[in-house]
């Protein structure tokens, strides 16, 4: 989430708990509570519990964030469940986490992280976020081991295969490598993350009766939000627990970064699903946190925060966030991977985050990015991206 102002720990704990708190939109959450519905709590924090696993978490959890300060601070005002990856960052976020975590309980924490696998890129393929079926599981259990070692745990609560794009990459030949983790108590749930097509890899899921976590994207943005919706009834209905990340759908609606999207409302609107169990919004600096837990308090969605997110998506700006649809691809006769440039262009953008564009990139060359010597892009994004312009800026921050 993102704020105005740069608030330090100082204004934080002054500030004090107190200060600190404070109808569906589009077509609609079914199921959706009305504003004071009497949810859980546990002390201001409204919770969840994450399907089968038991695991009570409030609604908002703590997704990549650098620094340890502000972790710390996270922790202790009631966040539990903090999502990382052994690819954030180049594994300096795992290092970080474990400073954190050092000489608290580790029952008073939650934390889930995902080995980092080899991106394999293959022009013309039909899905740019699918891990495949070629990694070979050993370096899963090699990155297990590292991700327990910079996070100075024995265990990891839950394990994520992430970058799945088809229901073919939930089977073979990773049940056995994430089952066998799981018998030898170096993890206690698994999980899968899908960005992309995620309602079909959210169905393989329940199917398979093995996966215990989802973890999709779902925000007010998406074109097909109905469907992502549906599934995740079904997989909540299924016992499997929900998170949901990529709630804030870019941040900023315009490349000048001048037009916020309303980060309280955006989260809002994904936690009027009780399907959802927990969220993982990413943050950087006090103010963010106190948003976050301003939401976590208090999830009544007002009208005026309707229409601020239906403005958005009337607008005439595209925005930053990219649904990874794959409409785009097969519209590039020169075979561009241009779903997976849009994203490292939302992370390099939309998050400030050019390293995490950058290892989104992975595997690509700039002078393999066609987008070059094109002279007229015919590309039509389904959120009405400008393609050529986005991808050259990725080529730049390549070189």
């Amino acid at each position: 989430m993102a704020g105005h102002r740069r608030t330090t720990r100082r204004d934080f704990v002054k500030a004090g708990s107190a200060g600190i708190a404070g109808a569906a939109v589009l077509s609609g959450c079914p199921g959706a509570k009305a504003p004071g519905g009497g949810e859980p709590r546990l002390g201001r924090s409204v919770i969840r519990t994450l399907g089968r696993t038991g695991l009570e978490l409030p609604v908002v959890s703590m997704g990549s964030s650098y620094g340890i300060g502000l972790v710390a601070t996270a922790l202790d005002e009631g966040i539990r469940y903090i999502h990382t990856s052994s690819s954030y960052s180049e594994r300096k976020h795992e290092i970080l986490l474990g400073e954190a975590f050092k000489n608290r309980p580790r029952s008073s924490f939650v934390v889930g992280t995902s080995p980092d696998l080899p991106y394999i890129y293959r022009r013309f393929r039909d899905r740019s976020s699918d891990l495949g079926t070629e990694v070979d599981p050993e370096l899963i259990y090699r990155s297990m081991e590292g991700s327990l070692q910079r996070l100075q745990v024995e265990y990891v609560d839950i394990y994520y295969l992430c970058s799945v794009g088809t229901r073919e990459a939930l089977f073979e030949p990773y049940l056995e490598a994430f089952g066998r983790l799981k018998e030898e108590g170096k993890t206690r749930f698994v999980g899968l993350g899908t960005h992309e097509n995620e309602p079909e890899v959210i169905r393989a899921a329940v199917e398979s009766g093995f996966w215990d976590i989802v973890l999709t994207a779902y925000n007010f943005r998406q074109t097909h939000r109905e469907a992502v919706r549906k599934a995740i009834r079904e997989a909540a209905e299924a016992g499997l627990g929900v998170v949901a990340m990529k709630t804030q759908a870019g941040v900023y609606s315009d490349r000048a970064r001048t037009q916020m999207i309303n980060q309280t409302a955006a989260l809002k609107w994904v936690l009027q699903d009780e399907n959802v169990h927990t969220t993982i919004p990413a943050f950087s600096n006090y103010e963010e946190l106190r948003e976050d837990l301003s939401v976590m308090e208090d999830l009544e969605f007002t009208p005026a925060e309707a229409r601020n997110l239906e403005d958005v998506v009337r607008s005439a700006h595209a925005g930053l966030y990219c649904q990874q649809c794959g409409h785009c691809r097969s519209q590039c006769p020169l075979g561009v991977e241009v779903p997976t440039l849009m994203r490292a262009y939302m992370y390099a953008v939309g998050h400030a985050r050019p390293d995490k564009a950058r290892t989104t990139l992975r595997g690509f060359s700039p002078g393999g990015i066609g987008c070059i010597d094109c002279r007229h892009c015919t590309v039509q994004c389904a959120l009405g991206m400008d393609i050529q312009p986005r991808a050259l800026e990725m080529v730049q921050l390549l070189t």
